[in-house]
């Protein structure tokens, strides 16, 4: 089982779970966690061989090819292991990509989902990114290409912040551990565009960085075909990571969006 910490205040409140970005951590989410956890009872998961966390993790597992199913039943399987049958979500980046699948898969599991610095779609300068670990991924070293792709998603000196948590919490993972989480790239075409056709009867609150460059034209395109379920917050002078970027702003709205939610 995948390595999670729970922060309970009562039965009658409801479950909010925390899902973070490939190569961060539950460590992302330092700044929702005071605020969250007087409000709703919390579970943080560390995906995968991240956040320095083997625990309880079978090396067969760890060995196998990732996907995004599998690592999906990593959170189902912690959730059925605390009894947790409906949780509200919140993901940033890649984190919004596996809410979205595990949403999916198991709609009657999720109340609602928060999807920050949501990626939707890969345009011309991911498309790029990817291309480029994927040639480069055996030549330089794992946080060589990571500090490269930090400074692409998150260029601006407001993002800096971001870059160095996200760059230290990729420390903390290892060389074979990365290519096995960059092979996922591979699904991400046919299911991104799944995501942008199909529109789930799940309320879904997307929080997105003003100066996202690369994911934020493709979520205004979604949200605006998908009204029925979905609303888009707009952060100023904000990029990819807003939970970091911008905490106060990220925790008044995504909250608010969740109390709304459990009435």
């Amino acid at each position: 089982m995948i390595h999670y910490n729970t922060f309970e205040i009562s039965s009658d409140r409801p479950w909010v779970t925390f899902v973070h970005g490939a190569g961060g951590s539950s460590n992302i989410w330092f700044k929702q966690l005071r605020s969250f956890r007087q409000e709703f009872n919390i579970l943080l998961l560390d995906l995968r061989g991240h956040g320095g966390h083997h625990q309880g993790m079978p090396k067969d597992v760890l060995s196998k090819k990732y996907t995004f199913d599998s690592i999906a039943q990593d959170i189902i399987e912690v959730m059925d292991h605390l009894k947790i049958e409906k949780s509200h979500f919140i993901g940033i980046s890649l984190g919004s990509i596996l809410i979205r699948h595990l949403a999916e898969k198991h709609p009657d599991r999720v109340a609602s989902m928060i999807l920050g610095g949501a990626i939707l779609e890969m345009n011309a300068k991911s498309k790029l990114l990817i291309w480029l670990g994927n040639n480069l991924k055996h030549v330089f070293p794992y946080l060589v290409l990571y500090r490269f792709f930090a400074f692409a998603i998150m260029p601006k000196k407001n993002h800096k912040q971001s870059r160095i948590l996200f760059i230290q919490e990729a420390k903390k993972l290892y060389q074979k551990e990365f290519l096995r989480w960059f092979k996922l790239t591979a699904e991400l075409k046919p299911l991104l565009k799944w995501f942008r056709q199909v529109e789930l009867p799940i309320p879904t609150l997307y929080i997105m960085g003003e100066e996202d460059y690369l994911f934020l034209p493709s979520v205004r395109e979604v949200v605006s075909q998908h009204q029925a379920s979905s609303k888009l917050h707009v952060i100023p002078q904000c990029g990819h990571v807003v939970n970091v970027e911008q905490p106060t702003v990220f925790n008044q709205v995504a909250m608010s969006f969740i109390t709304n939610q459990s009435r």
